[in-house]
């Protein structure tokens, strides 16, 4: 395990290239003994050739969303491999929003092995690190101090050799912090794969659409609203109801309508 913190990754906050990662939004999953078209067809995705540097691959994701006029949660994601510790890995890096950390696909990818994957959504940033060992989520957080898995504080004594504040304050991170920067520490330590400016830039990457999920079937839905007065108001209402209501109001809505005159007859 290598001795990194988060101050050898200081970099990222005047690096161009990830700034505008954490602006937009970004995914990064790095996958120990799968090849990158191999990770690629676990996430689905419809091979689009390859392309040299990260500029080509923001271009790459431009172009697939100027196509879809942003309307949909596909994204094209860029993989390529990297020494690590225990061999090679894939590095999987998307411009999505972080909308591409499905669970399943982190599942599936760290079946044989392990899978590290971090992301922001840009905006105002949900930041997100997650650790997947034979299939199973071991430790998971956006912050640091409220962690989650199967093994949540495993991590604890590395988190803390990095730089990470893991003291319990209102926000759950010191104001000192750079948590950023500790996450992407963390995700080295725990696959030996050094994320540079100059690995990302000049690395080749396997292209890959990778589709929006299909809505799930839906049975119900709850309205749960408590006023002013802390008077509540709870109703299930099941799809059949909610589809029967719809159809009512459809009917009312297409029905002709009449209109009386003076001498007509009163209803």
């Amino acid at each position: 395990m290598t001795l990194v913190t988060a101050q050898d990754y200081a970099w990222i906050r005047s690096s161009p290239v990830f700034r505008n990662a954490i602006e937009g939004g970004y995914g990064l999953i790095l996958v120990r003994g799968v090849a990158p078209g191999d990770v690629l067809r676990v996430m689905r995705a419809d091979p689009q050739g390859t392309c040299t540097g990260v500029d080509a691959l923001i271009e790459q994701h431009l172009d697939q969303r100027d196509a879809t006029d942003y309307w949909d949660d596909s994204f094209i994601a860029g993989a390529f491999t990297v020494p690590g510790t225990d061999g090679d890995w894939t590095l999987v890096l998307q411009f999505d929003g972080g909308v591409g950390m499905r669970p399943r696909f982190l599942e599936a990818l760290s079946a044989g092995g392990r899978a590290v994957a971090h992301s922001t959504n840009g905006g105002a940033p949900i930041d997100l690190f997650h650790w997947y060992e034979a299939g199973e989520l071991r430790t998971s957080f956006e912050w640091p101090t409220d962690r989650y898995g199967s093994t949540p504080d495993d991590l604890v004594p590395v988190m803390r050799e990095i730089g990470f504040d893991l003291t319990e304050d209102e926000d759950g991170t010191g104001p000192s912090t750079d948590t950023k920067a500790a996450v992407l520490a963390l995700a080295e330590r725990l696959t030996g794969v050094r994320l540079t400016e100059e690995l990302l830039k000049d690395a080749e990457y396997h292209l890959g659409h990778v589709p929006e999920e299909p809505a799930e079937e839906w049975t119900k839905f709850v309205i749960d609203i408590t006023d002013a007065h802390g008077e509540r108001f709870y109703k299930e209402v099941t799809r059949e109801e909610a589809e029967a209501a719809s159809a009512r109001a459809r009917a009312e809505a297409e029905a002709p309508v009449v209109i009386l005159g003076p001498s007509s007859p009163a209803p």
